[in-house]
């Protein structure tokens, strides 16, 4: 047996001990889901697989979403975050080859002449110093017996998932807040047209209670009442400015753009609330949802750490390579005697590294415990958010139509107690009083109107739709 034949046998021997692997496969830990959210019926579809485009029907909306995906700063973080793992998933793959350095060296050395080496160059060569040159190429390669590389590329690849689902969930919640801030700015619109037509009707109001005064049926504390009715519409007027502004600036700055307009084309009341809207089946929609997908891949990760920490407490085979030229004139290099090559194994065990590789492996342990904990917790708050916006948008339907009722009974509370004013059967202070009244209702009908177009993007977010 030549001795080629040795070390390609000793190669293969400790192959074959790779089919060996440190720490634990990767299974998904049992949560318990409940077969459906809330009152909601279990279907095999679910809006959560709507295009973003499908379920955001405006035009405005859709090209401010657009653009908040197009250059919103955290979504931007986040894609070179994917690029980062990316890289980490590549040299991970690469850590299975072997490593090849190149390398050339020239070195000159001038021994003692009182020194054995100095006396012999003298006595034998005649010179007073010794040259050496060398051209070569050295090879190493780590073999992967315990599995403790293919550990690490195993957390590598999910590390690089949980960047790209953590996108993802950043893209859902962009859209989310995109939409939201458009629905908040419509509010404030319509609130602000109200707080105009109230202003303008109670100044029609200090107008009548004023010829009331001239003709002396009431004093000048009805007119000062009466007046400062209307200041508080007219108080609502810049007040509501100032908050779409603000909110403008905000939806301005979630597109990573500076502060300025926003172009809206729907109204309030013009956009309609999907009140029946299909959530699927909890298991499966709940696995959908990127923050958990991510969550997942994060104790995917976690665990392999594990096996990698474990690896590293075993004996590490190593085979090492040097080949190359050799000679103490450059101008020998080439003639055949200057060839030179070595190969090398190595087995080493890690006896006593000053607790560092039982630490490793019990703080890879604890992340592990720990991610698994954050899954758990992901999914739980996953199937809370879903039940909360489905009770949100049940609940809303119900306060709209009360709140519609109301402001129907206060603007013919105004329109009555304005007649009965005039015709001496009220005071004017009734007519003050059904007037703020009609203003809280139409206000208070406005807000509820965008907290169902809220519950209802918070929906189709918890359910993990958005990022299609």
């Amino acid at each position: 047996m030549t001795q080629y034949s040795k070390y390609l046998i000793a190669i293969l021997t400790a192959a074959s001990f790779a089919a060996c692997k440190v720490g634990k496969d990767f299974q998904r830990p049992e949560v318990a889901v409940p077969a459906q959210f809330g009152n909601a019926a279990a279907t095999d579809s679910t809006i959560a697989n709507a295009q973003w485009r499908q379920f955001f029907p405006d035009p405005a909306l859709q090209n401010l979403i657009t653009e908040a995906l197009r250059s919103n700063f955290d979504l931007q973080l986040a894609l070179k975050r994917i690029e980062a793992a990316s890289s980490y998933v590549k040299q991970a793959k690469a850590a299975m080859l072997p490593s090849i350095n190149a390398n050339a060296a020239a070195n000159t050395s001038f021994p003692s002449k009182n020194s054995l080496n100095g006396l012999s160059l003298n006595n034998f060569l005649k010179q007073d110093h010794i040259e050496d040159y060398t051209l070569g190429v050295g090879l190493s390669w780590e073999i992967d017996v315990w599995g403790k590389i293919r550990r690490q590329k195993e957390a590598a690849l999910a590390q690089y998932l949980q960047t790209f689902e953590a996108a993802r969930a950043v893209q859902t919640g962009i859209v989310a807040q995109v939409a939201n801030s458009y629905f908040n700015l419509l509010m404030l619109d319509a609130q602000l047209d109200i707080a105009r037509r109230n202003a303008a009707l109670s100044d029609t109001i200090v107008q009548m209670i004023r010829m009331q005064k001239t003709a002396g049926e009431v004093t000048e504390l009805a007119v000062q009442q009466a007046l400062a009715q209307q200041q508080q519409a007219e108080l609502l007027i810049p007040q509501l400015e100032q908050a779409a502004t603000i909110q403008e600036n905000a939806i301005r700055i979630l597109m990573g753009e500076l502060p300025g307009t926003v172009n809206r084309s729907a109204s309030l009341y013009g956009y309609k609330v999907w009140d029946s809207l299909q959530t699927g089946v909890p298991a499966k929609v709940i696995a959908n949802r990127p923050d958990v997908k991510a969550s997942e891949m994060g104790l995917k990760a976690a665990n392999a750490n594990v096996g990698a920490a474990q690896g590293a407490m075993y004996p590490a085979l190593s085979l090492t390579a040097n080949g190359g030229l050799n000679a103490y004139e450059i101008g020998k290099w080439f003639q055949g005697h200057s060839l030179f090559g070595t190969v090398a194994g190595n087995i080493a065990q890690p006896i006593f590294q000053q607790r560092r590789l039982k630490t490793q492996l019990e703080i890879a342990k604890n992340d592990r415990d720990q991610a698994a904990i954050r899954f758990k917790q992901s999914v739980t708050v996953a199937v809370r958010e879903v039940t909360d916006a489905l009770v949100q948008l049940d609940k809303l339907q119900q306060q709209q139509t009360i709140a519609g009722s109301r402001f129907q009974t206060t603007q013919q509370a105004v329109i009555n107690a304005r007649l009965l004013f005039r015709s001496g059967l009220a005071n004017y202070l009734e007519v003050i009083s059904a007037q703020g009244s009609s203003l809280q209702a139409e206000l208070t009908q406005a807000d509820i109107k965008r907290q169902r177009l809220t519950a209802m993007v918070d929906l189709y977010r918890s359910l993990g739709g958005g990022y299609q």
